[in-house]
């Protein structure tokens, strides 16, 4: 592999402006197909095959009417202090709603009883005929702005639901990240050439990945974090593969080869391990397919296309603009040779003088953080965990105070049965008697007779376990063909599909990257390492998550409005992003102490030298990413919120904890063990040679020969 990279580095550097034009003709076209393609995103999502989807599926057909997948609003409204809510003005919220676009209909509070008992609060249920993602801007607008006259009237008016949600976007804040990452690359080069090309890169990589995602959500619907999430993940390994070219390219022009052929060399060496690394980030992303969920798989195959375009564009492009650049990405550094940090020399040299030491502080170490992770407690959380400046976590808050948690996560039991009319009837009245049940609805029959719904009301929040206990009890005491749905329920059975795919995925993603890497390193032992030192940094993570999200540690310094269960989507979708950036930081700090080794070093000196070159530019690709992921932290969607800190802590801790301590450490403690291969497996592997050993030999032979 190194000698085709070899040449296309040498090629590409060769035909610079031919490349450079490519891309920029291939952006442009992204560009002009996002902007007369791209479609709505969406706030929603489903699982095929979970009772609650099967029941919302069956009301489709037999009672579109009650819009059961449609867009939900509530209206809350209060009255002053000591007073009662006033009837005129909420019922002429209420006609208001009614002339809305999309309205299907609208409930009204003193009709349906859907008031206090001390009559201070009131509210309204608004039913869309569409979904939540066909709704507009100004739909929302006009939403709010039917309240007027009852705030007019004195009252406080409050809106929430899913009808509320805004599509999740990129704010300017997020922008901080990358200030962060172009200062890392000023202070890590020395050269302003130096650092902007990695940039460059990045910004012309994620501007054609994401308008490609934004094009394909005019023919599918798409998620709303998924185009961030791409963003996240593809800027963070644009700036991080093409730094790792940058610095060999630097390496080798100070080794004295000329420009093209220092950037074909680098190519060859450092261009394999971004490919090695990009395939793997990449089997980690698609393999969230295997779960079986559509917006899991949606979302993994978009990171996936967003790192796979990433790799692409260091491995061409990158070399295209380092012909541009020259030797001027040497800046003050041209006439003398990288010494070798200090600071990694030292540390090197003391993990190696004591190993074991070493890795048992940074297991115990990983293992504290990891404590808080033996309370994890997933879920879907919705309004309650916006701030308290935003009208829908107001109106949960009012809704919670009139009426009890219950009401803001109501659980809807769908009968299918030839006589649905009576078995609805008998089953509401046993349901009624059940603990942890407010409240239960008269039930309501179709035209035909045989479907019927009714409405449980639980005495407990839509997140707190004592909900899912009741959905569970009534789906183990319901009559056949009766289900239990409702935006409570499909969170819930999202949860559980999501919990049982779990593991299967790990052992897919793991078991595809032990390949890999035993292709890289033609070592076993070394592979294995990796995977456990990935399973050490995942226990930190979900432990740091579950403490400041879950318990609320710290949450006022990363901006958590509330603390609660952790998002169902995040440890699945959190697995497959930290593995494939893992192994990144594998290949790209033990390549070196593989090559060093080939080489002819010794096994310890092997780890030391090949430390002190790839820990300064590990280190530099470690701080890009977190920077870029923790400015995400300033998102206000909060699933986005907790991917970035999540994502920014899992890079912390495999980077400088496993990577940078445990990974030399064990290393030291194997010997020449740790680089052995039986002779039968040997011979059976491809020699991918990453670390371009059999490059000198392959440019020798290609040049012309003297008479």
């Amino acid at each position: 592999m190194a000698s085709y990279l070899y040449r296309l580095g040498k090629a590409a550097f060769r035909g610079r402006k031919f490349v450079l034009a490519l891309w920029l003709a291939v952006l442009l076209a992204a560009g002009v197909g996002a902007a007369a393609l791209s479609g709505p995103t969406s706030n929603s999502f489903s699982i095929p095959g979970t009772e609650a989807q099967r029941a919302l599926d069956l009301l489709k057909t037999r009672m579109p009417e009650a819009s059961a997948d449609g867009a939900t609003a509530r209206v809350v409204f209060q009255a002053p202090h000591g007073q009662k809510v006033a009837k005129e003005p909420v019922e002429k919220v209420v006609r208001e709603l009614n002339k809305l676009d999309d309205v299907a209909s609208v409930t009204d509070p003193f009709e349906a009883e859907l008031v206090s008992p001390d009559g201070s609060i009131a509210f309204a249920q608004v039913a869309y005929k569409v979904q939540g993602v066909e709704l507009e801007h100004a739909d929302r607008d006009a939403l709010v702005g039917a309240t007027q006259v009852a705030k007019d009237a004195g009252l406080t008016v409050e809106v929430g639901g899913d009808a509320m949600q805004e599509p999740a976007g990129v704010s300017a804040t997020e922008a901080i990240g990358v200030g962060v990452a172009a200062l890392v690359l000023a202070m890590t080069f020395g050269s302003l050439v130096a650092a902007g090309l990695p940039l460059l890169n990045a910004l012309i990589g994620v501007g054609i990945a994401m308008a490609a995602i934004m094009a394909a959500s005019g023919f599918t619907k798409i998620g709303s974090t998924t185009p961030i999430l791409a963003l996240m993940l593809g800027l963070a390994v644009a700036i991080d593969y093409t730094l790792f070219i940058v610095s060999r390219y630097r390496k080798e022009l100070q080794d004295g080869r000329e420009p093209e052929e220092a950037a074909g060399r680098a190519l060859g060496t450092a261009g394999s391990a971004v490919v090695f690394a990009g395939l793997t980030v990449v089997i980690a992303l698609a393999g969230l397919a295997v779960a079986g969920i559509p917006t899991l798989t949606e979302m993994g195959l978009a990171a996936s296309f967003a790192v796979t375009v990433a790799m692409l564009v260091a491995l061409t492009l990158g070399p295209a603009l380092l012909g541009f650049a020259g030797r001027r990405v040497l800046g003050k550094s041209a006439e003398r040779k990288a010494n070798p940090n200090p600071l990694s020399r030292r540390w090197a040299t003391a993990i190696t003088r004591r190993p074991l030491a070493a890795l048992l502080a940074a297991t115990a170490l990983l293992g504290v953080v990891a404590l808080p992770a033996l309370d994890l407690r997933l879920g879907i959380s919705g309004d309650e965990a916006l701030s308290t400046e935003r009208t829908e976590r107001r109106a949960y808050e009012l809704l919670e105070e009139g009426f009890g948690p219950g009401f803001n996560g109501p659980l809807l039991l769908v009968v299918d049965s030839p006589d649905a009319a009576a078995t609805a009837d008998g089953f509401a009245r046993e349901v009624s008697s059940f603990d942890g049940v407010a409240a239960v609805t008269a039930p309501t029959p179709n035209t035909s007779g045989d479907t019927a719904v009714f409405t449980v009301v639980p005495k407990s929040g839509p997140s707190e376990q004592a909900t899912t206990d009741l959905v569970e009890h009534l789906r183990d005491t319901a009559p056949n063909g009766t289900m239990v749905t409702g935006n409570t329920a499909v969170g819930i059975d999202i949860s559980a599909k999501l919990g049982s795919a779990l593991a299967p995925y790990l052992a897919l993603i793991v078991g595809l990257a032990l390949v890999l890497l035993l292709l890289v390193f033609r070592s076993i032992l070394v592979p294995l390492k990796a995977a456990l030192g990935f399973l050490l940094t995942m226990a930190a993570t979900f432990g740091a998550v579950v403490a400041v999200f879950q318990w609320g540690w710290l949450s006022d310094l990363f901006g958590v409005p509330v603390a609660g269960p952790i998002q169902s989507l995040t440890p699945i979708f959190l697995v497959g992003v930290v593995f494939g950036l893992a192994m990144d930081y594998q290949v790209f700090l033990v390549t070196p102490m593989r090559e060093e080794y080939v080489n002819g070093a010794s096994p310890k000196r092997a780890v030391e030298a090949g430390f002190q070159h790839g820990a300064r530019v590990v280190t530099a690709a470690a701080v890009i990413m977190i920077a870029v992921f923790a400015g995400f932290l300033f998102s206000h969607d909060p699933m986005i919120k907790l991917m970035g800190f999540a994502m920014a802590a899992g890079v912390f801790f495999d980077a400088f904890v496993v990577r940078m301590t445990i990974v030399p450490a064990v290393l030291a403690l194997l010997g020449r063990r740790a680089w052995s291969l039986p002779q039968w497996l040997d011979r059976v592997l491809p020699d991918m040679d990453v670390e371009g050993a059999k490059l000198d030999a392959d440019v020798d032979e290609r040049k012309p020969a003297h008479v």
